[in-house]
């Protein structure tokens, strides 16, 4: 239990640190990967996004995806492969809490219809970090 506290609080670590993801989804039979900027409360991620993207039709079809956190070209050395179920949320408390000015450039405000976020709940994380073997967290 206490192996299973320190690793989530290591997998926090790595999420606070990063701005940015990379965010996989299924196409039919094919992935399909895109940047995304990472917000989160604890191990839910939380992306935000139109609601007309390919990416939401994508995730009606199939909620399953897979978020890649950390390298970003730096001398990182914390790495999270996520497996996690998404679901869109339209809710307007979780919206405001999310909205950030620099939506604007996409959106008239947190109460856009268009504006939705992906509420992603992980089933599986590996975190990596360098010199120590890779240690799983599982729901």
């Amino acid at each position: 239990m206490q192996q299973t506290k320190q690793l989530e609080e290591k997998i926090v670590e790595v999420l606070a640190a990063n701005r940015f993801c990379s965010f996989g989804t299924v196409d039919g039979q094919k992935p399909k990967v895109r940047y995304m900027a990472l917000f989160h409360e604890g191990l839910t991620i939380y992306l935000a996004t139109n609601s007309k993207t390919d990416k939401v039709d994508e995730l009606r079809s199939n909620p399953h995806v897979h978020v890649l956190v950390g390298y970003d070209g730096k001398k990182s050395s914390d790495i999270l492969q996520i497996e996690a179920k998404a679901e869109i949320c339209s809710e307007d408390s979780l919206r405001e809490r999310l909205w950030n000015d620099s939506f604007k450039e996409w959106f008239e405000g947190p109460h856009d219809p268009d504006y939705v976020i992906l509420k992603l709940t992980p089933e599986r994380i590996e975190y990596n970090s360098a010199g120590e073997e890779v240690r799983v967290w599982q729901k």
